[in-house]
C-alpha cells in the first residue's frame, strides 16, 4: 500500500508568504554546484529518501522539470525574436513556473509567460491548507505528465505527442507519487532547485550540471547498493571513446545503456570535435539522429533520459525493454533507429543470468548475460562498424562451455578483434563490483589475424585511488600525455630501471598509435598472432579428427555386419562380442573428437598473459631466508623491549 505523505497538523490555513525570493544562484564551479546539489539531497535524506537509489530518482524528475521550464522559456524568447511560432510541451498550471517556483507579492517578482505572477499555483495551494501541494502533484500533475505519451484509455502511445512530450512522459513513468513525505521539506527542495538557473551554469549544454548529476549516479553504485550494475566508471568510458574516436555521421548505440554514460561521453567527445563554429545542421544531427540505446529497468530508464538531456542530447532515442528477449515496454522513442549501428559502446551486466525466453533468440544458448549480449552485438554492428565493450575475465578465458567458445569463434571469424586491454581488479570497486575486467575493441567485416594486448592489471587501484584517464595516458580531450603528466604510480618502476633512461614511457595512449607494428611492443604491450594460433590448432587436431573419422567408417561397416548376423540369427556370444567392439570403437572416436575439441577450444582463451612482465625472483638460499627472518624477529623483539621499558617508566613516575 502506498505510503501517505505527511503534513503538519494545522487548525487554520497558513498565512500567505511574502518573503522575498532569492535570485537564481550563480554557479562559479562544478564544486560549488556539487555542494549546492548535495544540500538538496540532504533535505531529501531526512524526508523518506535515505539512500541514493531513492533520492536520485526523486531529484531526477524535479530537476528535469526545472530545466525543461528554463529551456522552454529560452526557446519561446528565441521564437518571438525570430517571429516564429512556439508550442510549449506544458501549459499552465503544470509548468514549473506555475506550481513549483516560489511566489512573492513584492514588486518586480518574475511573471509567467502568460502574465501571472510566478508561483501563483503554488501560493494558491499553500493558502488552501496543508497537503494541497501533495494532492496537486499526486492527483493532477503526475497523471497529466503520464498521459503526455500514453493514451490513458487504451494504454497505447499517444500519436499526437511531440518528441519532447514523449521524453517527458518516459522520465515521469516511474514516478507514481512524491516520495518526499513532508510538505515543508518539499517546498524547501523546490526553492533550492529553483535557484539553479541554466543562465548561471556553463553554457555548453549544462555541462557543469551534468557532471554533478554524474556524481550522484556514482553514489547509486557505491558499496552495498544495487545501483552499481548501471554505472561504469566514467574515466574508463572516456578511454574507450578516445580509442574508438566516433565522428559525425556515425550512429552510436548501447544495448544496455544503464544511466546513459557511454552515450553521454560519446556526445561530449563528438560535440567537442565539431568545435564552437559547428553548423546548425550538424548540431541537429548530433542531438537527434546519432545516439541510440536500450534499457530494461523501470527505475533506470528515466534517469538515463534525464542524464542525456542534461548533457545536451535533446531527443534521446532510447528503447525501454529487454534487449535479449526482444520484448519492448515502450518503443516510440526508438522508432527511427537503424537496424545496425556504426559504433557500439557498452558494458553488459557482470554475472547476469538469463532464462530460456532470452536464450532461444540466439544461436549459442547459455544463461550467461554477457555471452548473449556479445552475440546480440555481432548482429547489430554494421559492416565496418566498431565496438568497444567491457567484459569480465571469465568470458575471455573460459573454454569449458560450448556457447562461450562458439561465441568467441563467431566474434573472431566475423570481426577483427584488434585490441584487448587488461584492467586492474579494483576498477569497478567504486561501482559495487570487484570483478576483474578487460576492454575489447573489434571492427566488423574482417577475420581476426592479430590481437594487440595492453596490460594495466598491475596498477593498484581502489575506491580511494580509482583508475583515471591519465593511467591510460590520455589527456582530457584524448591527447597523448607527456611523461611528466602521468601518475607517479604508473611510471615509478619504469623510471627506476636504468635501461629506460631517456626513453618515453610506453603508455596505452602512446602505444596504441603503433599497434600492429614492431614499435607497438613494450614491457606492457604485445602482439598475439591469432591466425598462427588457429593454424597450429588445426594442424594438431586434424590427425585426431582423421583417426576418429577412420574409426567411424569402420564402425559403419561393423554395424552392417551386426545387422547381417542378427538377420542370420548367428550365435549370441558372437553378436555380443561385435556389439562390445562397436561400443569401444565409438568411445575411442568420441575420445579423439573430445581431445581435438579441447585443443581447438584453447585457441579461444583470450585472457591477457603478459610475456614481457618483469618478474622479481627471490634468489636467496633457504639458509639466507631463515637468517633474514631471524634478523627481522630480533628487530621486532628490540622494539617491543624498548616500548615495554617506556611504559614501565611512565607507570612508575610520580604523578
Amino acid at each position: 500500500m502506498p505510503r501517505s505523505n505527511k503534513t503538519a497538523p494545522s487548525s487554520k490555513p497558513p498565512a500567505p508568504s511574502t518573503h522575498p525570493v532569492k535570485a537564481p544562484k550563480a554557479i562559479a564551479s562544478t564544486q560549488s554546484l556539487s555542494s549546492f546539489v548535495k544540500s538538496i539531497c540532504d533535505v531529501m535524506r531526512r524526508s523518506n529518501c535515505a539512500s541514493a537509489l531513492q533520492y536520485v530518482p526523486e531529484l531526477t524528475w524535479i530537476l528535469f522539470l526545472r530545466i525543461l521550464d528554463a529551456q522552454e522559456a529560452r526557446e519561446a524568447e528565441q521564437a518571438e525574436v525570430q517571429g516564429a511560432d512556439f508550442s510549449p510541451a506544458l501549459r499552465r498550471p503544470y509548468r514549473w513556473q506555475d506550481w513549483a517556483a516560489p511566489w512573492s507579492d513584492k514588486a518586480g517578482h518574475p511573471k509567467t509567460s502568460d502574465g501571472k505572477v510566478q508561483g501563483w499555483k503554488r501560493q494558491e495551494l499553500f493558502a488552501a491548507g496543508d497537503g494541497r501541494l501533495f494532492d496537486f502533484i499526486n492527483k493532477a500533475l503526475l497523471p497529466h505528465l503520464h498521459a503526455l505519451d500514453v493514451d490513458v484509455r487504451s494504454g497505447l502511445p499517444n500519436p499526437a505527442a511531440s518528441p519532447k512530450q514523449r521524453i517527458m512522459g518516459r522520465i515521469m513513468t516511474a514516478v507514481e507519487r512524491v516520495r518526499v513525505d513532508d510538505e515543508a521539506n518539499l517546498r524547501d527542495i523546490l526553492d533550492r532547485v529553483h535557484e539553479i538557473s541554466i543562465d548561471h551554469i556553463d553554457d555548453t549544454h549544462f555541462f557543469t550540471l551534468s557532471q554533478v548529476y554524474e556524481d550522484l549516479l556514482l553514489k547509486m553504485g557505491e558499496k552495498n547498493s544495487d545501483g552499481g550494475q548501471f554505472f561504469t566508471p566514467r574515466e574508463v568510458i572516456r578511454a574507450m571513446v578516445h580509442t574508438v574516436n566516433p565522428s559525425l555521421g556515425q550512429t552510436v548505440y548501447d544495448p544496455c545503456c544503464g544511466t546513459g554514460g557511454f552515450l553521454a561521453v560519446a556526445y561530449e567527445h563528438m560535440a567537442r570535435s565539431l568545435g564552437n563554429a559547428a553548423a546548425a545542421t550538424h548540431i541537429e544531427q548530433l542531438k537527434h539522429d546519432t545516439f541510440f540505446g536500450r534499457e530494461k529497468e523501470n527505475l533506470v530508464l528515466p534517469i538515463a533520459l534525464a542524464n542525456l538531456v542534461l548533457h545536451g542530447i535533446d531527443q534521446p532515442n532510447l528503447w525501454h525493454g529487454n534487449s535479449l528477449t526482444r520484448r519492448a515496454t515502450y518503443a516510440e522513442l526508438f522508432r527511427h533507429a537503424p537496424a545496425q549501428f556504426d559504433v557500439i559502446l557498452t558494458n553488459p551486466p557482470f554475472g547476469g543470468k538469463e532464462g530460456k525466453d532470452a536464450q532461444k533468440n540466439f544461436a549459442f544458448e547459455t544463461s550467461s548475460t554477457q555471452v548473449l549480449f556479445v552475440q546480440d552485438i555481432l548482429s547489430e554492428l554494421a559492416p565496418d562498424g566498431t565496438c568497444a565493450i567491457v567484459l569480465d575475465e571469465g568470458l575471455l578465458f573460459r573454454t569449458n562451455e560450448n556457447a562461450f567458445v562458439e561465441t568467441k569463434r563467431k566474434l573472431t571469424d566475423e570481426c577483427d578483434l584488434w585490441a584487448i586491454v587488461s584492467l586492474p581488479g579494483g576498477v569497478f570497486s567504486t561501482a559495487g563490483a570487484g570483478v576483474k575486467t578487460n576492454l575489447l575493441f573489434f571492427t566488423k567485416g574482417k577475420k581476426t589475424e592479430h590481437i594487440w594486448y595492453y596490460d594495466l592489471s598491475w596498477v593498484k587501484v581502489g575506491k580511494k585511488t580509482p583508475l583515471t584517464l591519465a593511467h591510460f595516458g590520455f589527456g582530457k580531450h584524448g591527447e597523448v600525455l607527456a611523461d611528466d603528466a602521468l601518475p607517479a604510480i604508473l611510471t615509478a618502476d619504469w623510471l627506476a630501471d636504468e635501461e629506460n633512461t631517456g626513453k618515453p614511457f610506453p603508455s596505452y595512449a602512446r602505444m596504441l598509435q603503433h599497434r600492429g607494428q614492431p614499435d607497438g611492443a613494450s614491457r606492457y604491450s604485445w602482439m598475439v598472432d591469432f591466425a598462427a594460433r588457429r593454424a597450429k590448432a588445426r594442424g594438431d587436431t586434424q590427425p585426431l579428427l582423421d583417426k576418429a573419422a577412420d574409426i567411424k567408417a569402420a564402425v559403419v561397416e561393423l554395424k552392417e555386419d551386426l545387422k547381417r548376423l542378427k538377420r542370420d540369427k548367428a550365435d549370441k556370444e558372437r553378436i555380443e562380442a561385435l556389439e562390445a567392439d562397436i561400443r569401444e570403437r565409438e568411445k575411442a572416436a568420441r575420445g579423439l573428437e573430445t581431445e581435438a575439441a579441447a585443443i581447438d577450444a584453447v585457441v579461444f582463451d583470450l585472457k591477457a598473459v603478459n610475456p614481457n612482465a618483469v618478474m622479481i625472483v627471490d634468489e636467496r638460499t633457504p639458509a639466507e631466508i631463515i637468517e633474514s627472518i631471524a634478523v627481522q624477529g630480533r628487530i621486532v623483539a628490540d622494539a617491543l623491549a624498548r616500548l615495554s621499558a617506556l611504559m614501565t617508566a611512565e607507570s612508575e613516575a610520580p604523578s
